[in-house]
């Protein structure tokens, strides 16, 4: 459109330009002759027609994207990438990471979370539905971990070479320096810190902790290379060693205490055992923990976690199957045991550490759901505050507490013997535990499942210098089971039944029992039949760890004696990690 004005009329000529059969001129009249001028135009399906073959056109010109893309994009767009594109689009949005340079692995994102569902899927060759044998499952979840970890670590080392540039070693250097000079700073000024809060009390109580941290760590069995043998010789070599731990721990876990034979039998509990559920394996994997230390089969839970319903689909029917044939896979009875240092006696003394096992995580989630089972059918004693729900050591501590303050503020004396069992999950006979179940009221069927779980138990131990050779486990309970704790409080729930008092007179914490009593006479009268009760079906008291504290003592109480040895007397003693005292007050509580 172009307008031209002429000078002589003072009025003003419009030109449309259009094409030859629509020209005009288009006239500015004074507003005394509008009145007077016909309207003359397009009728509206014309304009219609004109605006829709005008956007037609415009649509056809490639504009580009750049009102909502930058020029990093990710090489060429798909049909996913042009959908994302259309809907900023519409939206008048922008595809921001697109506007800034970035390096090429961190334009897309892919996140799994630590999880490999989709390549244990294409080991599976691309199945849903895990194969139905143990063995095969296994070894696909082994080979697909091992596959993972080589590719990811030739990816690493390809990234770095490929970046490897003079510019970035350069900025590397420089962030380094920077790096160090931070550090530096920061080092100086916590040591100023340091300084200042080690002239007042809590810096002494932090100096303390650390000694004792140190201390601590330097009788770590990883750290410790060199133990003494049975005759306190110490041993040097890397074999001498292995043959040590072995020689102990076999030892250990296959002797008996003398117990006497059992006469009276026991009816068994026959009765049908319902199919394992779905939502029983779900609720026994979601009380599993993460990042815990794997079994020999080297399967940790977190793969059956981030298998989803394939895993609970599998692990149902896998342990449906060993409840039908009472036979659980060979490998679940092969385990690791590592010994942990009990932070009483000599570092390089083996009796002075506890074996704790590494099972399978899969067998573990089978106890799981054994326990569930059984611990609907057995019904525990209310002295037992071990591993029992809505129980724990502080509803133990806080009752003995009370009961010592009760009888602090009357002025009257409370005799309290604290029962030390030797090896007490090691030496569980396992016929008084086959025994105590049926007893019990647990069905024969469960019986005879966990018998198998006992079945040919091997154990290798893994120590400072390696791991011993494999030996076979034939007495006792596993340490680090899942089930083994319930399993010990049905044991100590039979033998104590008849010498056992009320709470807090009597309380048991699995293997940590405490006797109170009014008077000295009675509580030896006590620990006397307790001691009995327990040993003539295998455990045993340890003479040299238990001991006796008397609280509001009187002149002249005298001592407690067992078996005619005098037990250990003490003004305190650590119960469940609570030091609790004779005159019956908490400062040694509240100044550690």
């Amino acid at each position: 459109m172009s307008a031209q004005r002429h000078s002589d009329t003072g009025g003003v000529s419009l030109l449309v330009c259009s094409d030859s059969k629509r020209n005009g001129v288009g006239v500015v009249l004074k507003e005394e002759f509008v009145r007077n001028v016909l309207e003359v135009g397009c009728e509206l399906e014309e304009k219609e027609r004109f605006w829709s073959e005008l956007d037609e056109v415009m649509e056809s010109i490639p504009t580009g994207d750049e009102e909502v893309m930058g020029k990093f994009g990710v090489k060429e767009r798909n049909l996913e990438g042009q959908m994302v594109v259309d809907f900023a689009n519409r939206m008048d949005m922008g595809v921001v990471h697109t506007y800034f340079q970035k390096r090429e692995e961190h334009r897309v994102t892919y996140k799994s979370g630590g999880r490999r569902t989709q390549k244990l899927r294409q080991a599976l060759g691309g199945q849903v539905v895990l194969p139905d044998d143990w063995e095969t499952t296994a070894e696909v979840i082994r080979e697909t971990g091992r596959k993972d970890s080589i590719q990811r670590k030739r990816l690493t080392k390809k990234k770095w070479d490929m970046n490897r540039t003079e510019e970035n070693r350069q900025e590397y250097k420089e962030l380094q320096r920077r790096v160090k000079r931070e550090v530096s700073k920061a080092k100086q000024k916590a040591y100023d810190e340091l300084y200042t809060r080690l002239d007042t009390r809590e810096g002494e109580k932090d100096l303390y902790r650390l000694a004792r941290q140190r201390d601590r760590d330097g009788k770590d069995v990883q750290q410790v290379r060199v133990i003494k043998d049975r005759d306190g010789r110490v041993l040097t070599s890397e074999e001498s060693v292995q043959r040590r731990w072995k020689e102990y721990f076999e030892e250990l876990m296959n002797e008996e205490n003398e117990r006497e034979k059992r006469v009276e039998g026991v009816n068994s509990v026959e009765q049908k055992v319902d199919k394992i559920r779905k939502d029983e394996v779900r609720k026994a994997l979601k009380r599993m923990k993460s990042g815990k230390a794997v079994g020999p089969d080297d399967i940790p839970v977190e793969v059956w976690k981030c298998l989803g319903e394939a895993a609970v689909e599998f692990l149902a029917s896998l342990f449906n199957r060993v409840l039908e044939r009472e036979r659980m896979p060979e490998e679940w009875r092969r385990s690791v045991l590592v010994p942990i240092f009990k932070n009483k006696g000599n570092v390089q003394s083996c009796s002075n550490y506890r074996g704790i096992k590494l099972m399978s995580h899969t067998m573990k989630l089978w106890e799981r759901v054994v326990e569930a089972r059984l611990r609907k059918v057995v019904e525990i004693c209310e002295q037992q505050y071990g591993f029992m729900p809505r129980k724990s050591t502080t509803d133990a501590i806080f009752a003995l507490r009370i009961l010592m303050e009760k009888y602090r503020d009357g002025q009257r004396e409370l005799h309290c013997v604290f029962v030390d069992l030797e090896k007490a999950y090691d030496r569980v006979p396992r016929e008084e535990l086959w025994y105590c179940m049926r007893k019990s009221g647990v069905a024969e069927k469960y019986v005879r499942v966990v018998q198998d779980m006992y079945e040919r138990s091997r154990t290798v131990v893994r120590c400072a210098v390696g791991q011993t050779e494999e030996f076979k486990v034939e007495v006792g309970l596993h340490q680090g089971s899942a089930l083994s704790p319930f399993l010990f409080a049905i044991v100590m729930d039979q033998l104590s039944e008849e010498v056992r008092q009320e709470s807090p007179w009597t309380m048991m914490f699995a293997d940590d029992i405490v006797i109170c009593s009014e008077s000295r006479e009675q509580v030896e009268e006590n620990l006397e039949r307790w001691r009995f009760a327990l040993e003539r079906r295998g455990m045993k008291v340890s003479h040299s760890k238990t001991e006796y504290m008397c609280v509001n003592e009187r002149e002249g109480s005298g001592t407690v004696r067992l078996q005619g040895e005098e037990v250990k007397k003490v003004q305190e003693f650590k119960y469940l990690g609570s030091t609790v005292q004779s005159n019956g007050e908490c400062g040694k509580e509240c100044s550690a």
